[in-house]
């Protein structure tokens, strides 16, 4: 009968052993999926506020892309415009260019002597001022 005791007790050391390897591989199991549950909520809100970002990216993208095609309406028209005016300007050019012209031949043929101005290179090169162009600064600016 000396056995038997030493029998249940190993058996109740094996069984309490199991006892608390299951105890501690459900807490681990538990931890796990509480973990896993956190993994999966912060995952979620990391989309969610990557696909904010997103949209908030595609909405500024629109609007750049929107103040472009304006920005290159308005060059286009002012390109237009300046290619009018230059086309203007060598009109005028050569208009006043046979005026002077057909002035010399009367100051010629009268004898009447006559001042003809020469035509001022501003008005051939309009993109050579003749002042220098002073540059503006920001205090200038914001001065009321």
């Amino acid at each position: 009968m000396a056995s038997t005791p030493q029998l249940v007790s190993s058996g109740s050391d094996a069984d309490q052993r199991y006892a608390k390897f299951d105890e501690r591989k459900r807490k681990r199991m538990e931890s796990n999926r509480e973990s896993a549950k956190r993994s999966r909520m912060k995952k979620q809100q990391r989309l969610e506020e990557l696909s904010s970002e997103t949209t908030q990216l595609q909405n500024q993208n629109s609007i750049c892309h929107n103040k472009i095609d304006s920005v290159e309406r308005n060059y286009r028209a002012i390109d237009a415009e300046n290619n009018v005016l230059r086309a203007q300007l060598a009109e005028l050019t050569e208009r006043l260019n046979s005026l002077n012209s057909l002035t010399q031949f009367w100051a010629d043929t009268t004898g009447f002597p006559v001042d003809i101005p020469e035509i001022p290179d501003t008005l051939l090169e309009p993109w050579q001022l003749p002042c220098p162009i002073q540059p503006i600064t920001a205090s200038d600016m914001f001065q009321f």
